[in-house]
Formats: structure tokens, sequence, C-alpha cells
């Protein structure tokens, strides 16, 4: 009996949070479909399943009004369960935005009660979160917006997200949590808009800061689609940046709500070369899956969602390895970045190269003949992922076996 090649392991860190393998299936056009699950009771589906991590708002796991002794019983038991499944907790965040309190915001409130009840949960989910052993808190805004700009200066909101950022990582280090916080965009909803809509605006954000090297962001597959972008994009420039510190896994059509679809179900080529770029500069923090099942699915049907998440990824990243080792993509990679003999390439500054470049005399029609063969390029990768082409020997496809 052969084993399956599309099997999750821990190795590969696939974590959920609470609230997706725990979604009911409420919208706002319809109550919820499915009864509620103990937090236990869904690490254990998570084991079931294959999963590596669980993930948790603070109150995901602790009712807001508890009490501190049933807070200590709830914690207690979430850990036994977490270490009889063998599932970990990495990453922990607070929830800012469910409340009626943060509707007009939580940090960039305008009621300073807001801000300081806002920082004073967060610091309790911190504390929450290390007591659970995880390394990572995500700070996700989802009431950090307008939907009138009357309402205050943006510039304002700013600098209290700045003041919030910074007294969080001064508390991470006073306590020891070691956490590497990272922060969440999205451009709209719940807000008509939010402060700090994409990746790119956190990543300037992020160089404000007082400890800037302690925090980075948490791109999300469908929060950059909702805004019609490319999300690759969105993680290369935080990798580049050293900042890509964890990462939500979904799907999304291009300019609808926020719709959380399983990981690859609407847009596998943007999937694939999104996993492709994690597996080829070798990212190995958590890989979130921030999505949950269809309405139409009952307890069994979220299995199948959580499985097929992982599924997809494991099967995008063999395809990766395939595109990598197929002789004619790497033939077509290599021709279009050829160097031209004695062209001056472009290096860090100095007189020399300056002279030299300036001296060049560069032949511009004859550099602009240059082949670009991208429609085959992609094509090549389209019969990839359709399975026509297995990617190990150019030109080569899987025989039909007569019926």
């Amino acid at each position: 009996m052969h084993s399956d090649p599309y099997a999750p392991h821990p190795e590969h860190k696939f974590s959920f949070g609470l609230w997706t393998v725990g979604n009911r299936g409420r919208d706002p056009f319809g109550d919820a479909v499915r009864p509620p699950v103990k937090p236990g009771d869904l690490v254990r589906l998570l084991g079931e399943v294959g999963a590596w991590g669980v993930n948790l708002h603070d109150n995901d796991l602790v009712p807001i009004d508890a009490s501190s002794a049933y807070r200590n019983q709830i914690v207690r038991d979430f850990k036994k369960a977490c270490t009889d499944q063998g599932v970990v907790t990495s990453m922990v965040s607070a929830n800012l935005f469910f409340d009626p309190v943060f509707r007009d915001g939580a940090l960039t409130a305008n009621d300073p009660a807001v801000r300081a009840y806002a920082l004073q949960k967060t610091l309790r989910a911190m504390d929450l979160g290390a007591e659970l052993g995880a390394k990572t808190y995500v700070i996700w805004g989802g009431r950090e917006g307008t939907e009138t700009d009357a309402c205050r200066r943006p510039d304002d909101a700013v600098v209290r997200l700045r003041d919030a950022v910074n007294y969080l990582c001064e508390y991470n280090l006073a306590n020891g949590y070691g956490y590497r916080i990272a922060l969440e965009a999205k451009p709209n909803e719940p807000r008509g808009d939010a402060y700090f809509p994409t990746t790119g605006a956190y990543l300037a954000f992020i160089t404000t800061l007082a400890h800037a090297d302690m925090v980075g962001v948490n791109p999300e597959v469908a929060h950059e689609h909702m805004a019609g972008l490319n999300i690759t994009h969105a993680v290369a420039q935080a990798w580049e940046a050293g900042k890509l510190f964890h990462i939500d896994l979904n799907d999304q059509v291009i300019g609808r709500y926020d719709q959380d679809f399983r990981f690859a179900a609407a847009n596998p080529k943007a999937a694939f070369f999104l996993v492709k770029f994690l597996e080829d500069v070798g990212y190995n923090n958590p890989r979130h899956f921030d999505a949950h099942a269809y309405r139409t699915e009952d307890h069994e049907g979220v299995k199948d969602f959580a499985r097929g998440c992982m599924r997809s990824y494991l099967i995008l990243k063999d395809k990766a390895a395939r595109w990598n080792a197929d002789p004619e993509i790497q033939a077509i990679l290599t021709e279009i970045e050829r160097d031209r003999p004695g062209v001056p390439i472009v290096e860090k500054y100095s007189e020399s190269h300056v002279k030299a470049l300036l001296a060049y005399s560069f032949d511009r029609i004859e550099i602009g003949k240059r082949r670009l063969p991208y429609e085959r390029l992609d094509q090549l990768t389209i019969d990839l992922l359709l399975g026509v082409r297995d990617g190990r020997a150019a030109g080569t496809t899987p025989t039909r076996k007569a019926p």
C-alpha cells in the first residue's frame, strides 16, 4: 500500500485558526448552519486531519466576560487537548473587532477609554499566547478605519497605532515573551475603508517603529485579492525586506467581499506561483489557512475543507518542483536572462562603473530583438498545472491509456 504523497506532515507547519474550522457558516443573510464546537474538540479535529498547529483570537478560546478561575480552567483543558493531539499553538491575536465597544475602532478609536481597553485586552492576549507557547502575535485592525473621514484626521490614527505597537513591543521585551509581531492588512470590510489597506503600507509603517526588528507582516491572499492586487508580489516584497513573519492562505475572487475560500479554490494559477515562491525561497514559518468551509457543509465537510487546503498546497508544491526541473522551462529562463558579451552589467555604484556605463554605446535596436517567449512559458505552466506535462523531461506528455 503506497502512502499518500500529498499527506501533511509536521515539517509543513500547516495551521488553522479555531475561528476557521469552528466557523458555523453564518453570513449577513443567514444564520448558522453548523452547531458550535468546543475548542478542545476543534483541536481533536485538527489532529485527525494531520494539521501541525492551531491559532486563535483570545475570545475564540476564552469568553470575553470569563472569570479568572474559569479562564484558567479553559486554558488548562485546551493545553491538554493540544498535548494529546500533538498540535502546537503557533499564533495568537486579540479580537478587537467583534464587541460593540470597538464600533469606531480599537487602537485608533477616538475615545481614549476604548484605546486603553483595547491595549489592555491585547496585553492579556499576549499573556494567554505565551502561556500556550505561541511565538507569533498577529495584529489585524478589523475596525481600524472609517466610513467618513469627518470623524478624525487619518494621520492621528497612524500616530495612535504607532504608539500602541511600540507599547506592545516594550511589553514583549519586559516579559521575555519572544514574540514576533505580524501586522495584517486589509483594504476594507468591515469598515468602509481600512487604515493600512495593503501589505506594502504596513512595510512602510514598520520602518517608523521603535522596535522595527520585532515587527513584520502577515499577508493574506484574500485581502490582497480583494483590492485586485498580486499576492505573490506582496509576499515577495515582505520576504525581501525580512518581514514575512506569518502568512494567511485562502482564496478569493478578485473584487468580491472577503470570501475566505479553501486555498487554491478560486485562483489555482495564482496559488501556484505563491507556493512556488514560498518553496523556492525556503520560507519556514507557519503556513496558516485562514479560510472556512462552504455554508453547505456539515462537520464532516469541515474536515474535507481542512484536508483540501493542505492537499492543494502540497500538490502545488510538487508542481513547483516539476516546473523547476522542466528542461524547456529552464532553457527559456536561461535565455531571457543571458548576459550580452561586453555590456557593462548593472552593479553597485563605483567611479569605474559609471565611466564604463556612460562611455558604452548601446545598440537599442539590436537589444530589442531578443525574443521573450512568455506565451510559450505561460502555456508550459498551464500544461503542467493541468496535468498534461510532467515537468521532468522537455516536450513529454503522459500517454493516455486505451479505454
